[in-house]
């Protein structure tokens, strides 16, 4: 497994070490946690082409009423 190495300021490390301990982990292992996240936050392979391939009864969307009437900003 590789290691990562970097720095940051006192207090950013600090809120950091508060952070992992409030999720109940070690720090190295909140912050693998957070990079995995990161870098897998991708549409899946062929995502988009399934636009406009619905194949179901036509969507209807329902009647949204009639809006309120709200008092104006002063």
């Amino acid at each position: 497994m590789a290691q990562l190495h970097c720095y940051v300021p006192d207090e950013v490390a600090a809120r950091f070490q508060e952070k992992a301990k409030h999720a109940h982990l070690p720090v190295s292992k909140y912050l693998a946690k957070l990079i995995k996240k990161e870098v897998e936050q991708e549409w899946p392979e062929d995502y988009f082409s399934l636009f406009g391939s619905w194949e179901g009864d036509k969507l209807q969307r329902p009647d949204q009423g009639e809006l309120e009437q709200r008092e104006e900003l002063k």
